[in-house]
């Protein structure tokens, strides 16, 4: 184990990641001034680093990324998920560079310092990301000091304090705190996000919001549904209120166990009236919990744009876009309850479908934002569902 006491900022170092054990890695840091505390993953994807950084998903997370260029062609008011920024802040191999790309509006390191995130550059990902994959996601403190005024023993110390994800309901901190229609469409390059329609004659999803993506949002509304966004604390009673055709769950941060205590039931009872549901995500996990399966936290998790998923029955393989630390236990599903899809990194579960229910979810996101774009056919098969038996 490291002495934190015993270790010496070098010179020219603005920036560290310090671990629980007292060991840091430095670096030069960018965006916001200060310290974070949180869980350290790594995300394969190369393009979409504003996306990544607004989906709500990476509520206490710190994100190293695996592709060196992060931040080359700036930001602008288009590339988000949601309002802010909820990954608490990044990790990137080469320097912030000028921003190359018509789009921007703000350089990467302006941006992350209007949103208070801290940013870490000139370290050496890879490695962080193979120190990941043997000894699993740690606790970390990131820090920016342009003086180079490091506390590294008190940084360490605010690191193995911090809990950890396990246990950790978050989805009750990033989820919308009032229900609304949603209006907006997909977008369009020159015409941004288009209007969607929200006429009665479309199918109606009530979607509970978890942490959700806005894209999500916007691939129900270009499949053909009108959309109202629930909080995730929305009781049984509320849900029914708005006359759901079909009910979506979202994706969303921290321990879906945790966030079942609240969540399960609400579902488990939307099943017994049989309405029509869809996860993604979280949303996935907790469907899985409703029916009585279990989740379990994983050593290392899934993050990126290029995870190869294979569907079960036609063997069909999906490239999908991933973001989760936890997992269905497919060994704790029940009788009634077959899985459909299958990581083909790790064997792990990835999609279920109820048989006697017309409930169906899977791990990865199908509405990309960034990532391919091979599976939005499940938010079809699921508004198309809506106006009569789900297709198999």
């Amino acid at each position: 184990m490291a002495d934190a006491k015993t270790l010496t900022v070098p010179k020219g170092a603005t920036g560290v990641l310090v671990f629980a054990d007292g060991s840091a890695v430095f670096g030069r840091g960018f965006g916001a001034v200060g310290d974070a505390v949180g869980e350290l993953c790594f995300n394969t994807s190369i393009t979409g680093y504003q996306e990544i950084m607004t989906d709500p998903s990476y509520a206490g997370q710190i994100i190293n990324f695996t592709f060196p260029h992060i931040g080359n062609v700036g930001t602008n008011d288009e590339d988000v998920e949601a309002d802010n920024p909820y990954a608490l802040g990044c990790v990137v191999r080469q320097d912030v560079t000028e921003p190359s790309n018509f789009r921007n509006v703000a350089p990467f390191d302006e941006w992350m310092k209007a949103h208070g995130r801290v940013g870490l550059s000139g370290v050496d990902t890879r490695a962080l990301t193979r120190m990941i994959r043997e000894k699993g996601a740690p606790n970390v403190v990131i820090a920016h000091d342009p003086d180079g005024a490091f506390d590294i023993a008190a940084l360490a110390a605010k690191a193995a304090s911090w809990p950890g994800l396990e246990g950790m309901d978050l989805a009750i901190e990033v989820t919308g705190k009032e229900s609304r229609l949603w209006k907006d469409g997909v977008w369009r390059l020159g015409f941004g996000y288009g209007a969607g329609e929200a006429t009665d004659e479309r199918p109606h999803v009530v979607a509970i919001d978890y942490g959700a993506k806005n894209n999500i949002f916007r691939n129900l509304v270009k499949a053909g549904a009108r959309v109202t966004v629930l909080p995730a604390t929305a009781t049984y009673d509320q849900v029914m209120a708005q006359k759901p055709d079909g009910v979506f769950l979202s994706n969303g941060p921290g321990d879906p166990a945790a966030t079942g205590a609240y969540a399960v039931p609400v579902i488990a009872a939307l099943l017994a009236d049989n309405i029509p549901v869809f996860g993604i995500c979280l949303g996935h996990q907790l469907l899985a919990l409703a029916v009585g399966a279990k989740t379990i936290k994983m050593h290392q998790g899934h993050r990126g744009a290029n995870h190869p998923v294979k569907r079960l029955s036609d063997g069909l393989v999906e490239i999908t876009s991933m973001n989760h630390g936890f997992a269905v236990d497919a060994d704790t599903l029940p009788a009634n309850v077959k899985p459909t899809h299958v990581s083909l990194f790790d064997g792990s579960n990835c999609g279920i479908e109820l048989t006697d229910k017309q409930a169906f979810s899977v791990q990865y996101h199908p509405e990309a934002s960034p990532g391919p774009q091979d599976s939005f056919y499940l938010f079809k098969r699921f508004v198309d569902g809506l106006k009569g038996p789900v297709a198999a």
